[in-house]
């Protein structure tokens, strides 16, 4: 997930720099949402790996 999102963001940074700022707007949009998507995803296993095994 964090892949993709890194490869959106190159993605709008080049489009970006050679001025297709449509794509470089979508492009961007797409990796804020791909990142925190993992973010919440990261944090939702951070909190159920930590929880103790009942036995």
């Amino acid at each position: 997930m964090l892949g993709w999102a890194l490869t959106f963001l190159i993605i709008a940074l080049i489009s970006g720099a050679l001025g297709f700022t449509v794509v470089a707007g979508t492009s961007a949009s797409i990796a804020k949402i791909l990142f925190v998507v993992f973010l919440v995803l990261f944090v939702i296993s951070l909190i159920t790996g930590r929880s103790p095994r009942a036995v």
